[in-house]
């Protein structure tokens, strides 16, 4: 019997493959080898259709950005473009966005900023909220106009759902943040700014619609920034005119309640619990309570399908119940579940509608694609009506003390 090698010996001798190990799988095949099937003779594999094809097929980037390289002739600037959009066999026409609704990409110092403070004292803005296409304007500013945001008070959550709006909306939002007037008043006052608007939410779940914590909010900015003028967007407070009128008296400067639209599309456009009317008593009560001393503003969206004689009608309206001030804009849907764009307005017919506005005896008037309803030109315009009363009214209580002293007998 053969003697067994040592254990040891074998870790240190050398291994030699067996001859299956010495056929290599990639080795290269003989010359007379059978050759392989051609890869046409292969059943061709169809990739499937993802998510980023379907991207890639719809709009580009640059449909809602203008580009500054182009320069396209008046003609071709108004033209309204289609474009067939989807998978093969399903491809459907759209409009192109106009070349006049195109706006740059938010991106500077004033925009992060306003942004980084809102988060840090958990605001909420309109701008954001209601994805307004002027947020790149207004938040970071330019050489003519400081930096500015619309606030959005009482959360980010409405309890009405108008079919033009892309606020949230729920029949139980969460409750009230009483810390909100506080951090409202704080962050406003950080800006520095001169003028600056409050919106909010409708909130019919609260006995009062909110508007004491409105009230709360105007009132706190007012004590640490006495000379910053505001403007209150509210709501109709569901017809309660007695909530109307604790907002109008709690010191702001400009009260403005948006009508959105003709009268004759009210119920297709806004909710139920809203009304043509019902806004034209809102404004009608701010204005007396106040004795004339505030602004009252309103706001049109055109292209919803309203006709020229209907928006003729809305002007002789708002102007019965002494509104100063309109602005027209464009609708612009928000995502396929809000009602579809019926026209794209030119500027030519919103500079038409500005100009007959005036004509029809309003203080001002704001008119364009872009234009909401806070918008920065028309603040600027009222900030100046606003300084330029407070200045005569302090040039006749003094013109009126210098008449009584000269009548004081010696």
């Amino acid at each position: 019997m053969g003697s067994k090698v040592p254990r040891s010996r074998c870790l240190y001798t050398p291994i030699i493959p067996s001859s299956r190990s010495l056929v290599s799988p990639f080795s290269r095949s003989f010359a007379t080898a059978a050759p392989e099937s051609s890869a046409t003779d292969r059943t061709p594999y169809r990739t499937k259709i993802t998510f980023q094809d379907r991207l890639n097929s719809g709009p580009s980037l640059s449909e809602f950005i203008p580009t500054p390289s182009s320069n396209l002739p008046t003609s071709e600037a108004l033209e309204l473009r289609t474009a067939l959009v989807g998978p093969a066999g399903k491809k459907k026409e759209i409009t192109r966005l106009p070349e006049w609704l195109k706006t740059p990409i938010p991106n500077n110092e004033n925009y992060k900023k306003i942004k980084s403070d809102l988060r840090g004292l958990n605001l909420h803005t309109v701008c954001e909220e209601a994805r307004c296409p002027n947020i790149s304007d207004c938040w970071g500013g330019n050489d003519k106009a400081a930096a500015t945001a619309t606030i959005m008070l009482m959360g980010d959550t409405c309890t009405r759902g108008c079919r033009f709006c892309s606020v949230k909306t729920s029949r139980a939002p969460p409750p009230l943040d009483p810390h909100e007037p506080e951090h409202t008043a704080e962050a406003l006052s950080r800006w520095g700014l001169g003028y600056v608007v409050l919106t909010s939410v409708d909130r019919d779940d609260l006995a009062d619609g909110g508007a004491s914590h409105f009230a709360e909010t105007i009132m706190k900015i007012k004590q640490k920034a006495p000379g910053m003028l505001v403007e209150a967007l509210t709501g109709d407070y569901a017809g309660d005119l007695e909530m109307v009128e604790r907002v109008a008296r709690s010191g702001l400067d400009v009260y403005a309640h948006n009508v959105e639209t003709v009268e004759e599309l009210t119920p297709m456009v806004r909710d139920r619990r809203a009304g043509f009317r019902q806004s034209l008593s809102v404004l009608e009560r701010a204005k007396k309570v106040s004795e004339g001393r505030l602004i009252t503003k309103t706001s049109i969206m055109l292209g919803l399908g309203e006709t020229e004689e209907q928006l003729w009608e809305a002007l002789r309206e708002l102007r019965k119940v002494d509104v100063d001030v309109v602005t027209f804009g464009q609708y612009m849907r928000p995502t396929k579940r809000h009602m579809k764009v019926h026209e794209y307005v030119t500027p030519a017919t919103f500079e038409m509608w500005r100009q007959r506005a005036l004509d029809t005896g309003f203080l001002y008037c704001a008119s364009g694609p872009l234009v909401r309803s806070s918008y920065k030109a028309g603040e600027a315009f009222i900030e100046n009506v606003l300084k330029k009363r407070a200045s005569q009214s302090q040039t006749a209580i003094a013109d009126s003390a210098r008449g009584v002293a000269e009548q004081r007998p010696f």
